[in-house]
């Protein structure tokens, strides 16, 4: 399973990178290896402020649909549209192709909710 460093996770599953005022929200390796087989990815919170932990879309697999929560609060600003004919690509490039949403005026200080690498790791047990 992949872990990439330069993320911060959240209990929930979504990982966070930052690009300067840009974060890229996406679910991580660990959650899509659990919910199997992406089908569809339903976002409708573009252009709409989201508090931290609040649903943002839903992810729909082979067997089940999952809710997908807010790492941190901002405005969704940009939802990625090659996941609307290509699914898929968050089950074989979670942490690239894959992401999910982008959300800007983010609040910074809810970062620190956040954990690195080593603590999501602990989390899920690998």
């Amino acid at each position: 399973m992949n872990f990439p460093e330069n993320l911060l996770y959240s209990k929930d599953h979504e990982w966070v990178r930052i690009e300067g005022d840009v974060a890229y929200v996406g679910i991580t390796d660990f959650a899509q290896h659990e919910l199997g087989d992406i089908v569809y990815v339903d976002i409708n919170t573009v252009g709409k402020s989201v508090s931290q932990h609040d649903v943002f879309g839903t992810v729909e697999a082979v067997k089940t649909v999952s809710d997908l929560f807010a790492p941190i609060s901002g405005t969704v600003s940009e939802f990625n549209s090659d996941l609307e004919g290509s699914p898929e690509l968050v089950n074989s490039d979670p942490y690239g192709k894959g992401w999910m949403i982008k959300v800007t005026g983010f609040n910074s200080d809810e970062t620190k909710d956040l954990m690195n690498v080593d603590a999501y790791k602990a989390l899920v047990g690998a």
